[in-house]
């Protein structure tokens, strides 16, 4: 009967803290912990006690009819500490265990009920670096197991090879024990899908994949909205008219980042146009350094990229050329180079589905975000960038999050790709499967989709 009692006081507390870790009033970057507003962080306190005081008096315990100041102190300190202890550090320490972080421990309900962890791992398709597509993904891993402490252990393999790799090392994941595993790279949902109709009571998350099955879930990001915005700043900034786009692979979710940036950019500059070279790579920065630099030679003065390193920006640095930032905030490498960032934000999706685990609600599904459910944003201008135009890329950004910009919807003149041949009919947006289904480049596109 106590196990029992405690679970259920330990989801009341967790679904406290969650209402406070995902409340509007929380404010979250890949750098920085979520700031509460003291609202917020009361009613989690409130929610605590009140947890904790049904537990009490369901198992027979009954506090004092005055509690004294010294107890009260106690209390009102532990509910606050429960707010506190759930803001990710950059570092992504643990918080301290003490009986101030968990209200149940006053009194002394903290050892009841208690279960295993939720083992999480991860597999990144690079290296883990301190920018980039892996560092973002990994930021979001800190941030789940900051946010739900104890209650999850979280493990990562990084550098893995799509394919018979990724395979090999999702298997031994679930092999392992591990209850949910997050394979974020496009080529590892075949193997996603391969591992995880062995291991039926193993949860999987597909990122960027699009494949679901009864055990594994999909979800991927609308990076294209950042794309947009970027290519606005790119727009304005460009003196050549002429921007350098460094890409990995010819898929769809490439594909969208490349129209959007050049339709952006051609927004604010109609004489603007983007050269395309392919990498057919994900990770491999000599060749991203290699393909920036060629870009540059002709004549490119603004770049942008879609791999998994920051090469292109260290390149366009030495070559004092501008570049809009992937995955990360670049300045450290990039100071003056840096235009905007194009940041993708994975914590609160990967908190939110690990909770789903605990509380017995997971579900397959797919999930595509964007700039409004705050899983991409731009900002983190350079000096270079003008007052003014950060305001105007904010300002769009703003008309994204409130529905009043869609990127692929053509005006009163149709869209048409690069070979002059309508896409997108006028007056009329395109639809989130045709989207997905994208294998064009857009008018003012230099470059052909790879084979």
């Amino acid at each position: 009967m106590y196990k029992n009692l405690m679970r259920s006081a330990q989801a009341a507390l967790s679904l406290a803290a969650a209402s406070l870790l995902f409340s509007p009033a929380a404010v979250w970057s890949q750098a920085s912990a979520p700031t509460a507003a003291p609202d917020a962080t009361a009613s989690v306190a409130a929610a605590a006690a009140s947890a904790v005081k049904a537990v009490a008096s369901a198992a027979g315990v009954r506090a004092p009819a005055k509690a004294s100041t010294t107890k009260r102190a106690q209390a009102s300190a532990a509910a606050a500490s429960v707010a506190s202890g759930l803001k990710p550090g950059a570092s992504g320490a643990k918080p301290a265990a003490s009986a101030a972080s968990n209200p149940a421990a006053l009194l002394g309900l903290d050892k009841l009920g208690q279960t295993d962890p939720l083992k999480v791992g991860f597999v990144y398709v690079a290296p883990l670096m301190p920018a980039g597509w892996v560092a973002q993904h990994d930021a979001g891993r800190r941030i789940m197991q900051q946010a739900l402490g104890d209650r999850v252990k979280t493990t990562y393999v990084e550098n893995v090879a799509e394919g018979a790799d990724a395979e090999r090392v999702i298997r031994d994941l679930a092999q392992q024990g591990h209850k949910l595993i997050i394979t974020p790279s496009y080529g590892y949902m075949e193997p996603t899908l391969k591992v995880a109709k062995d291991f039926p009571d193993v949860k999987f998350e597909s990122v960027t994949g699009y494949k679901t099955a009864g055990n594994v879930a999909a979800s991927n990001a609308r990076y294209y909205e950042g794309r947009y915005l970027a290519g606005i700043a790119a727009g304005r900034m460009t003196k050549t008219n002429v921007a350098g786009y460094v890409a990995g692979f010819p898929v769809p979710e490439v594909l969208q980042g490349i129209n959007a940036f050049a339709m952006g950019m051609r927004s604010v500059n109609p004489k603007a146009q983007v050269k395309v070279v392919w990498l057919n790579s994900w990770f491999d920065p000599p060749r991203e350094r290699e393909a920036a630099m060629t870009l540059m030679n002709q004549n490119a003065d603004v770049m942008a990229f879609h791999s998994g390193s920051d090469a292109v920006m260290i390149a366009a640095q030495e070559r004092k050329k501008l570049a809009v930032a992937y995955h990360s905030d670049m300045r450290k490498v990039a100071p003056d180079a840096q235009i905007a960032a194009i940041t993708h934000e994975w914590g609160r999706y990967y908190t939110q589905r690990a909770q789903a685990v605990l509380g017995g609600r997971w579900e397959p599904g797919w999930t595509w975000g964007g700039v409004k459910e705050g899983m991409v944003r731009v900002g983190e201008f350079g000096p270079k960038v003008s007052k003014a135009v950060q305001d105007e890329v904010m300002s769009r950004q703003e008309e994204m999050v409130a529905g009043k910009l869609a990127v692929f919807r053509a005006g009163p003149s149709a869209v048409n790709d690069n070979e002059g041949k309508p896409v997108i009919p006028a007056n009329s947006a395109l639809t989130d499967d045709q989207i997905n289904a994208m294998t064009w480049l857009v008018e003012g596109v230099i470059g052909k989709v790879s084979k």
